[in-house]
C-alpha cells in the first residue's frame, strides 16, 4: 500500500476566462473532451449538456448574467485531467514571455520525428486556427533534444503549444 505522501493525487487545470463557455467549447473541440452533465441529471444519448446546464441553472434561480461564470470540461476516457474554466473580470496583462510560468502542451504528434511529425503538427495548426486559434511561432527540430513544436494561443490569448 501507497505510503500517503508518496501516493498519486487527482488534479484540475484551471483557466481564467471571460467568456469561460465560449472557451470551454473551443478546448472541447480542440481535445476531444466533453462538458458534464449537472449533478443529478441524467442526459439521454446525443442530448446537448449545456442546454442542459441552461435549464438547470434557470430553474436553479441562478440569474441570466450569472450563468456563464464557469465550466468545465472532463476526458471521455478518463484518462486527462478535468479543465475548470472560471469568468475574470480582468483581461490578460502580461506578455506570454512574462505571464504564467505554466502553459497546456497539446500532444498532437506522439511517436513522430522529423518532417512527419512537423507536418502532423502543421495540420492540427491549421485545423486549431479554422476553430479560432493563432498561430505565434514554429520551433522547427534540433536534435537531439529538440523534436519541434509550434506555439499558439486560444481565442482568448492563453499561450499553449502543439507538441
Amino acid at each position: 500500500m501507497a505510503d500517503e505522501r508518496t501516493r498519486s493525487r487527482e488534479f484540475q487545470v484551471t483557466i481564467d476566462a471571460h467568456d469561460p463557455q465560449a472557451l470551454s467549447i473551443f478546448w472541447r473541440d480542440a481535445l476531444g473532451y466533453v462538458h458534464p452533465g449537472p449533478p443529478g441529471v441524467e442526459l439521454p444519448a446525443g442530448a446537448d449538456p449545456l442546454a442542459a446546464w441552461e435549464s438547470f441553472l434557470e430553474r436553479a434561480g441562478v440569474p441570466k448574467e450569472e450563468r456563464n461564470t464557469r465550466s468545465a470540461l472532463e476526458d471521455p476516457d478518463g484518462r486527462g485531467p478535468r479543465i475548470f474554466f472560471q469568468q475574470v473580470p480582468e483581461g490578460k496583462t502580461a506578455e506570454p514571455r512574462t505571464g504564467p510560468r505554466a502553459h497546456l502542451d497539446v500532444r498532437a504528434a506522439p511517436g513522430l520525428r522529423g518532417e512527419q511529425r512537423m507536418a502532423a503538427l502543421e495540420a492540427e495548426c491549421e485545423r486549431l486556427v479554422s476553430m479560432g486559434a493563432a498561430r505565434v511561432r514554429r520551433f522547427d527540430p534540433e536534435p537531439p533534444m529538440g523534436a519541434g513544436h509550434i506555439v499558439m494561443t486560444d481565442p482568448e490569448g492563453n499561450e499553449f503549444c502543439l507538441d
